[in-house]
């Protein structure tokens, strides 16, 4: 049903954008907004300043504009994956507005700071791929998990590489001990027919997936593979560290044959937890599961006399890894928490000082 708009008309079900994900969540607020002259648009990539969208007419490039640029925080920017409004100028355009996310993926950016980096937006569940020769870290692979599921997102292991060792199976055992209770994969990259085995199960037409994992997992040639060509260059390992050499270097939406999308992230080797913004501790399934058996309700699970999860350390139906990678992600989550929540208090009181300064200014007149 088309909505006029001057002489214009806007066929809001946009069944063009319909196939990039476009749903009943992000027309709800578009048109809220259709008396502006605006076009939904998704953001594919990135470069700069240079944003390339796809739009019901196709693709364009975009650049923010001042106010959105002055108004937001740098985590609220459209990332790739976002539905966002665009004023369109021939070829080009102005990003305007950012509809409303449905969940974002992030992760304490690399440094000391503690800053919460926006990977992409708007996913339906997240690939995370370990190689079985080398990369193999359940440790890591936990982190992945812990803040995946924290962002509202499904978690898929992908352990690549499965034909280099003897016995793949106790590495799948091996994850599914770790309690998420999310699919875990056994493939290889250089096997066509188990990539097409496992794509048909978990990549759906209209749905958006992210691809995680460190340099080196093997996800360009994963990629390569579902798409049926070269998109990227496949890396070689370095023979100085034993880890993999960047080939993304920059995140990017694409389309597969069967009509699903995979955003490609460069590999990461910094994967800092951050929990979502008014989250308390960490989820675990298996400490979730444990909780109400212990004796006090706001048990820390660390200390406290007729502790469930502790009692289950000590008799073996916990891990003990599983337990002391929870503690130590939980002091990690609030130590971030903790210093955001400093940060924001800061910019606060230094906005009220300007505005006291500003004020003060304006009465003396100077």
């Amino acid at each position: 049903m088309p909505v006029s708009i001057g002489k214009t008309y806007i066929y809001i079900t946009m069944p063009a954008l319909q196939s990039y994900g476009w749903n009943a969540h992000f027309l709800r607020y578009f048109e809220t907004n259709t008396t502006r002259h605006l076009e939904a648009a998704r953001v594919l990539s990135i470069q700069g300043f240079i944003h390339l969208l796809m739009t019901e007419a196709g693709n364009i490039e975009a650049q923010l504009s001042g106010a959105l640029m002055n108004n937001r925080e740098p985590e609220d920017y459209p990332k790739v994956g976002d539905w966002v409004l665009v004023k369109r100028f021939d070829e080009e355009g102005i990003i305007i507005d950012v509809l409303p996310r449905v969940n974002a993926l992030s992760r304490k950016a690399p440094g000391t700071q503690s800053t919460r980096q926006v990977l992409a937006a708007n996913i339906d569940a997240a690939f995370i791929v370990q190689g079985l020769d080398r990369d193999y870290n359940l440790m890591r692979l936990q982190r992945y998990l812990q803040q995946i599921v924290q962002c509202h997102i499904q978690p898929i292991v992908i352990l690549n590489k499965a034909d280099l060792v003897p016995d793949p199976e106790t590495y799948r055992k091996a994850v599914e001990d770790l309690g998420y209770n999310c699919p875990v994969v056994l493939t290889s990259a250089l096997q066509p027919a188990e990539q097409e085995a496992w794509a048909s199960q978990y990549l759906l037409p209209r749905h958006t997936y992210i691809l995680l994992g460190s340099s080196g997992v093997g996800k360009s040639k994963l990629l390569n593979s579902l798409l049926g060509y070269r998109l990227q260059e496949e890396g070689a390992t370095s023979a100085a560290n034993n880890k993999g050499k960047h080939t993304t270097t920059a995140r990017h939406l694409v389309m597969l044959p069967n009509g699903s999308m995979i955003i490609d992230v460069p590999g990461m080797r910094e994967f800092g937890v951050t929990g979502e913004s008014g989250s308390e501790g960490v989820f675990h399934p298996l400490i979730v599961e444990l909780a109400p058996q212990c004796r006090f309700g706001d048990c820390t699970h660390q200390h406290e006399p007729g502790c469930a999860v502790i009692a289950a350390v000590r008799n073996g139906t916990l891990p003990g890894p599983v337990y002391r990678s929870y503690l130590k992600l939980l002091r990690e989550q609030y130590h971030f928490q903790a210093s955001e929540a400093d940060k924001k208090r800061n910019i606060k009181q230094l906005t009220k000082l300007v505005k006291q300064v500003v004020k003060h200014r304006k009465n003396n007149k100077y």
